[in-house]
């Protein structure tokens, strides 16, 4: 089903029913990703709709008021990407949601991972920036996560973002206490006009001191 989508329905159509199936919006799905997106060959499916207005957004349609999406049921999108299931099961990939937010989507993935059953690996794609529930409701079906930090500073991240960075914070210790720490990889990116070498290198003192051994760290870097 192919849609306009208005951001002040955005809630409206999160966790849409319809005889019963639950019906979300994506703006992409991109098959045959490798050493990307997590492990092995990977589908990638970006969600519509997240929390954050970044400076430098990677996928600003996620965003869009007007954005043209396709919705899915867990059972649409499974018989979809299926036929790379393969490719999944001999390199140990899986399928990683992205967006945008997935995390705002905790229902829609936990039925997903119901049709896929246990022998998919499912990653999220996530800044954290979501209630604890929503992580919560997701730590038993997801496998890995690459988690968009941004910075620790809490100035610099709501400038870029518009937001505090409260929540990713206090997210990610939790996943650390429930012994998750080896299965989250963090991206720690160096943001023109934004933060500095120094900023990234205090933010990636703090992820280790926290537990995290898996950071990524990179420069946004912009064509002229």
């Amino acid at each position: 089903m192919m849609l306009h989508i208005h951001q002040k329905y955005y809630f409206r159509f999160q966790f849409k029913k319809m005889q019963n199936l639950t019906f979300v919006p994506f703006i992409g799905i991109s098959r045959n990703r490798l050493a990307t997106d997590g492990v092995g060959v990977t589908t990638l499916a970006a969600f519509w709709g997240c929390p954050l207005s970044c400076k430098y957004c990677l996928n600003p349609q996620s965003l869009k008021k007007n954005a043209s999406v396709k919705t899915y049921t867990p059972e649409e999108l499974y018989h979809l990407v299926k036929i790379d299931q393969l490719y999944f099961l001999a390199t140990g990939g899986g399928i990683t949601f992205g967006g945008g937010e997935p995390c705002l989507y905790p229902d829609f993935i936990k039925e997903f991972r119901a049709c896929c059953g246990e022998q998919w690996n499912i990653t999220m794609e996530t800044s954290l920036n979501v209630p604890l529930k929503n992580v919560k409701a997701l730590s038993s079906v997801v496998d890995d996560y690459i988690v968009d930090i941004k910075d620790l500073n809490p100035e610099i991240y709501e400038k870029y973002t518009g937001k505090t960075n409260r929540l990713p914070t206090a997210n990610l210790k939790w996943l650390i206490e429930q012994g998750k720490a080896d299965k989250i990889r963090v991206r720690v990116p160096l943001i023109p006009n934004y933060n500095s070498e120094k900023d990234t290198k205090n933010t990636v003192f703090t992820l280790k001191k926290m537990g995290i051994k898996e950071i990524e760290t990179f420069s946004y870097i912009f064509k002229k």
